[in-house]
């Protein structure tokens, strides 16, 4: 056996398959679906406006403000992977039947939303948004929710401004950390152009952190919530879902009950450490000689 031969050919392949990762990671993390530009939104028994946002020159953002009664607030939702808002605007339901006001957005490429691509372009355009709204909504009222791929671009958010509350529904500890479980033998952390290392970001966050993950999620595994729930444990509270996967967290009834504990709970309380078991330390019973 010519184990030099076989070697050649393992680095070849290695060297290869990361070329081809690099060059079309964008294939392989984005799956965008795209709308005509004469395309109209419609979603039964909900109020809705469409707004386009001509961030740059070749940037325009397209996005949907659902709209209630006296609002509460707003919540600012970066929705997930797939598709469009076309198909991500029924969730806002969960938010208004609630009373508040839903602003959710396409990133460049997806629906009507239009711009080259980047990791650095997509926290620009949503910082920029973000901007947008707090100039007409206090910050105290701004909720930001992220669902998988949009809760890095929440957690960066919500690290450099200051809104009531950061929900993160499925939540990465970063992308390049979670593609290397399909991807082991490639140095992803080198090659990923869109690492969102949600990780760094989260222990900047000065709000409260709620996170909601499906037991069952094969997508993004729970143990990802459960490690950056460590990251900033003070602020951070975590709610799983049993029996909970990625695509439909929604469908489990323990999804709405934490988000409606979440929507209506005031700020983090504050433990009392003299009238609680906090500080209670068990002792060795001492072995008898």
């Amino acid at each position: 056996m010519d184990w030099t031969l076989i070697i050649s050919i393992v680095t070849i392949s290695i060297v290869l398959l990361s070329l081809f990762f690099y060059f079309f990671q964008e294939k392989f993390i984005f799956k965008p679906e795209k709308l005509s530009d004469d395309f109209e939104f419609f979603y039964e028994n909900q109020e809705v406006e469409e707004y386009n946002i001509q961030l740059h020159d070749n940037v325009l953002i397209n996005g949907l403000h659902f709209k209630t009664k006296d609002p509460k607030g707003v919540v600012f939702y970066l929705k997930g992977n797939s598709k469009s808002i076309k198909g991500w605007g029924k969730f806002a339901v969960d938010f208004t039947a609630r009373g508040w006001d839903v602003l959710m957005i396409d990133y460049r490429g997806f629906g009507k939303s239009k711009g080259k691509r980047t990791q650095q372009g997509m926290k620009d355009d949503v910082q920029a948004i973000y901007n947008i709204i707090k100039q007409k909504v206090d910050e105290k009222y701004i909720i930001v929710y992220g669902r998988s791929l949009g809760t890095g671009l929440a957690t960066k958010i919500a690290s450099v401004n200051n809104p009531r509350m950061l929900i993160l529904a499925c939540p990465y500890y970063s992308m390049s950390n979670n593609a290397k479980r399909y991807l082991p033998f490639i140095p992803i952390g080198l090659l990923m152009r869109y690492s969102m290392p949600t990780y760094k970001w989260i222990k900047y966050v000065k709000c409260p952190i709620k996170i909601i993950h499906g037991t069952s999620d094969k997508v993004i595994p729970m143990k990802s919530g459960v490690r950056l729930s460590k990251v900033n444990p003070k602020l951070t509270r975590l709610y799983p879902i049993i029996g909970g996967g990625h695509k439909n967290l929604h469908n489990f009834e323990g999804y709405h009950r934490a988000l409606k504990e979440i929507l209506f709970s005031k700020e983090i309380e504050v433990i009392d450490r003299e009238n609680t078991s906090i500080d209670f330390v068990r002792t060795k019973r001492k072995k008898p000689n």
